[in-house]
């Protein structure tokens, strides 16, 4: 990165700095392009195996059907339009 590229940016990016600025941009653009150098060394490789391999299904709790509203009382505020369900809207 050099003071040219840096004055380029600035430019673009409407920001007016003087030398000592543009050679303080620069200095921290460097720490950036370093950081992002050692982001990209990260292993992100993803594992399924390794997702919540601590939860058995023994802790789970059963699937058990239990009553529900009846479907008439659900679909009472609707209004049946070509195989849907149109409920009113609630929200402007």
């Amino acid at each position: 990165m050099d003071t040219k590229t840096i004055a380029h940016l600035c430019d673009l990016s409407k920001l007016n700095y003087t030398d000592e600025g543009i050679e303080k941009v620069m200095g921290e653009m460097e720490e950036i392009i370093k950081l992002m150098d050692r982001v990209k060394e990260i292993d992100v490789t993803y594992d399924d195996t390794a997702d919540n391999n601590s939860i058995s299904y023994d802790m789970l709790r059963k699937d058990e059907a239990k009553p529900s509203f009846p479907a008439e009382k659900l679909l009472s505020n609707t209004e049946p339009a070509e195989n849907c369900y149109v409920v009113p809207k609630m929200v402007e």
